[in-house]
């Protein structure tokens, strides 16, 4: 489980496809300390939880690699990735941890489109798209998962939405180079789709 709180944004520095393509294996370096990281570890990249099953250090930076099966390369933007993509990282939560956002799952149900950007004074305001599907769990004042990063939703308008980035997100994160027409990993409030399945069950 996450929170939704990023704790570093990684750089990809080799992707391979193995498996008839099925399977990629990445390589991402970090800021992390390779000693703090498992082999079998879960870190969310751009929302993504992913299984680590190799780490080391190269020219005085850590990396780990991970494999993003067909899955996930049919479902979320981990398709368009390719070496020099910047991705925001999350460590699992821990016992004890502070949940500073929301329960994230890192179980990217799908893609939302960017479909405009407003620069305002030090913050930015995207307006976003998604299935119909997804959009019926969004919801003004819910939180939702996008690229990893726990938000809050400002409006909702059919399948379309808005959200509100603070300096400090920018800052911190990769969302500062989201444009329009830009792809990004999307995961729905956990307790939304249970609210949900509840319902459709009386």
């Amino acid at each position: 489980m996450f929170t939704g709180i990023i704790t570093d944004v990684g750089e990809i520095v080799s992707l391979t496809p193995t498996a008839q393509g099925q399977l990629h294996r990445l390589r991402i370096a970090c800021r992390y300390d390779r000693a703090t990281i498992a082999d079998g570890a879960s870190i969310a990249c751009n929302g993504v939880c992913l299984t680590v099953v190799a780490s080391g250090i190269e020219a005085g930076r850590t990396w780990f690699d991970v494999d993003a099966a067909a899955e996930t390369l049919g479902m979320t933007t981990a398709k368009h990735w390719t070496a020099g993509t910047r991705l925001n990282l999350e460590r699992a939560l821990k016992i004890g941890d502070e949940l500073g956002g929301h329960i994230v799952a890192g179980h990217a149900d799908g893609i939302a489109t960017i479909v405009r950007r407003d620069d305002l004074p030090d913050m930015a305001r995207f307006e976003l798209s998604t299935t119909r599907e997804l959009a019926r769990f969004i919801a003004a004042k819910g939180s939702v998962t996008l690229d990893g990063v726990s938000l809050t939703v400002n409006t909702v308008d059919d399948t379309a939405f808005s959200v509100l980035i603070i300096p400090h997100t920018l800052d911190v994160t990769t969302l500062r180079g989201w444009r329009q027409g830009s792809e990004v990993n999307i995961e729905v409030d956990l307790m939304a789709r249970y609210a949900a399945r509840l319902a459709e069950m009386k």
